[in-house]
């Protein structure tokens, strides 16, 4: 397999959730975070892990931009595979013109719980959310709608809702060339989640995902994952093997 960090740069969130990007002269206070979707290219598949910002550059929008910087078409992109619904893993989904949504993965299987959607349509006064994209979700052709707790999308594909950071939030992961990459979204965002044993209140369930980066961090090393790390600012992919754990830039 090849994994591809699609690296959008490091932002700076504040409490109304809007992401600035962070410069040499940036004074602004809030919450530090690499914003970086993935790439996992397999045998049958070329694999997006979430969407990252809808930000635009001259009219192209840029998950495209970094897709373009690694030598990828979106129209290469099989299947995207959606941990949860907020702004900054979905909004790369698409954008409006002249009042029209456009999807900019309109041949790819686009694999969302439907009940996530259904639980961020709920939250009304939450800034973490786009509802005009939300509004969308279940009108696209392309969507897979998934309805179960846990299961296979194909041979190498797996998920689970781990129901931490959201209550319907999933991760993945894909099993193929005798490899197992995992993506834990933003129940396990950063390699530092795993050295604080922290139950966050900004988590729907934060004693869960603890519980559950101590089951994944024992399972990643018992089977040599290579972990996808969202929102890490250093370390995009962290490898085990043998007991041992290696940076992948």
């Amino acid at each position: 397999m090849k994994i591809i960090a699609l690296q959008e740069g490091n932002y700076i969130a504040n409490s109304k959730k809007e992401f600035k990007l962070i410069t040499k002269e940036t004074t602004d206070t809030g919450l530090k975070m690499a914003i970086q979707p993935f790439l996992v290219i397999t045998d049958n598949d070329v694999i997006l892990l979430d969407l990252g910002l809808g930000f635009m550059n001259d009219g192209i929008p840029f998950i495209h931009e970094m897709l373009k910087k690694n030598n990828i078409t979106p129209d290469q992109i099989t299947k995207v595979l959606v941990s949860h619904l907020h702004k900054d893993h979905i909004e790369g989904i698409g954008y409006f013109e002249n009042g029209n949504f456009v999807c900019n993965f309109p041949n790819a299987k686009i694999y969302i719980q439907e009940r996530e959607i259904d639980f961020a349509l709920e939250q009304i006064n939450n800034p973490s959310y786009v509802f005009e994209i939300l509004n969308e979700l279940k009108k696209l052709p392309n969507v897979e709608l998934m309805h179960n707790d846990s299961g296979q999308i194909t041979d190498e594909i797996f998920y689970e809702v781990s129901a931490g950071h959201t209550k319907y939030h999933q991760v993945f992961w894909i099993k193929a060339d005798d490899e197992i990459v995992f993506y834990g979204a933003d129940d396990l965002p950063q390699k530092i989640y795993w050295s604080m044993h922290v139950a966050y209140k900004t988590d729907f369930d934060g004693k869960r995902a603890m519980e559950s980066r101590k089951k994944w961090e024992q399972q990643a090393k018992d089977e040599n994952w290579k972990v996808l790390f969202y929102h890490d600012m250093k370390m995009p992919v962290l490898e085990f093997f043998e007991q041992k754990m290696e940076y992948v830039s």
